[in-house]
């Protein structure tokens, strides 16, 4: 089957690219930009196209050998030029789920999905590492870089998708998984979901489609990650572990699961390490924030250093005008706050854009922070910063995280 993917680059898309791919499928597509997964895209030979999407390359496509199926993001809008083509040309069009769950079925895989409003990333990777080190035949697929595999992938053979199920518009109730892994559950998504009742709704509907459901686990003290991940996470992931590892004909202690994950290299920003003394982080949501403040804390301390200094990037107006509240004490324990407008995506144009001033006078610890922009007054600012002796990190969901790193493009970390 030929599959086209527009936005093919982006950390939803590109492991999908990837895993078709390895099943057999020809795979192409195209994106505004380069992203993430493109390095992998080109190492998997998967030929895309870069800049305005206007057609013209999807049209190529249809003349060189035919397209069978479109494949696009949610953010794509109705009037987008490569799907007014694919319709016109009478191709599949539909959203990344139904690709997902035609592979499920095409390969006879049973799903594994990590579900949640916080920490699904961390802990689908987890299960991805352990699944791995300990020789469960598994296909995957998780929204970020790992350094230690690529981003989505499957091989002949494997049994189970691990699938890091996105509750954003309402994606993972395309899906009946043979096995649910929910992390948290916390209001989000206010442009999707319109209240915090609707929001559970559609978790309480996701747990009734699954065969097994798991919040968390006990681990008794067995996995001890230096508080550089969280704890829930963790234990999700050994409680996946342990119901995976018998269906797949192998048996080990929970002591053999804890040690596997206690070697977990951790995944592209969620808190990774980029330079010494340097982080970046994806949070967006103030409990995300809070959780990380706590480990950049203890990070800070375990290494010596004087203290945290934090650069944070508010994602998307509209939700920020229901998480407004939630920041109030969510930055406590930072030497210093650099507050960046917020990052527009998918906006409501009757909402007033929230300022940096606005959300700062709302801090308790509101003398610690100040406005701020990606610039070179902000980027000597953090460079001084670091080469005082602070922790410095930088929370966005957006593509700043790519001018951070420009900042700070140490080669070597230790």
């Amino acid at each position: 089957m030929k599959i086209y993917i527009s936005g093919i680059c982006g950390t939803g898309m590109g492991p999908l690219a990837l895993m078709a791919k390895a099943a057999g499928h020809e795979v192409f597509g195209s994106d505004l930009a380069e992203g993430a997964i493109s390095p992998e895209l080109v190492s998997a030979g998967i030929q895309f196209a870069v800049g305005p999407q206007d057609g013209e390359f999807l049209k190529k496509q249809l003349e060189d050998g035919g397209v069978d199926w479109f494949v696009h993001t949610s953010a794509l809008a109705p009037d987008n030029a490569e799907l007014l083509v694919a319709k016109q040309a009478g191709i599949k069009c539909s959203k990344r789920d139904e690709l997902i769950a035609s592979l499920v079925s095409e390969l006879g895989l049973k799903l594994v999905a990590v579900a949640g409003t916080h920490g699904k990333t961390t802990t689908t990777a987890m299960i991805v590492w352990a699944c791995q080190q300990m020789g469960v035949p598994a296909a995957y697929l998780v929204g970020t870089t790992l350094p230690f595999a690529a981003s989505g992938a499957y091989k002949p053979g494997d049994k189970y998708l691990i699938y890091e199920a996105d509750e954003y518009d309402r994606n993972f109730l395309h899906f009946h998984p043979w096995l649910s892994v929910i992390t948290t559950v916390s209001y989000d998504h206010p442009d999707i979901y319109p209240t915090p009742e609707d929001y559970a709704f559609a978790f309480e509907t996701f747990e009734r489609q699954s065969e097994q459901v798991i919040y968390g686990g006990e681990v008794n003290g067995l996995i001890s990650l230096a508080g550089l991940l969280r704890r829930e996470d963790a234990t999700s992931a050994m409680a996946a572990m342990r119901t995976i590892l018998p269906d797949a004909g192998k048996f080990t202690t929970d002591a053999k699961i804890a040690e596997v994950l206690n070697a977990f290299p951790g995944v592209g920003r969620r808190f990774e390490r980029i330079a010494p003394g340097v982080y970046s982080d994806y949070g967006h949501h103030p409990e995300e924030i809070a959780a990380t403040v706590e480990m950049a804390t203890e990070e800070a301390s375990l290494r010596g250093l004087s203290g945290v200094v934090m650069v944070y990037e508010p994602h998307q107006n509209t939700r920020q005008h229901q998480v407004f509240a939630g920041y109030a004490n969510a930055f406590e324990g930072v030497s210093h706050l650099y507050w960046l407008p917020t990052y527009l995506t998918r906006e409501d144009p009757k909402l007033p854009v929230i300022t940096p001033a606005d959300f700062i006078a709302s801090l308790s610890n509101a003398e610690v922070a100040e406005a701020a922009e990606c610039n070179d007054s902000l980027a000597t600012a953090l460079r001084q910063w670091r080469d005082n002796g602070y922790l410095v990190i930088f929370m966005t969901a957006g593509p700043a995280d790519g001018w951070f790193r420009q900042v700070f493009n140490d080669k070597e970390v230790k």
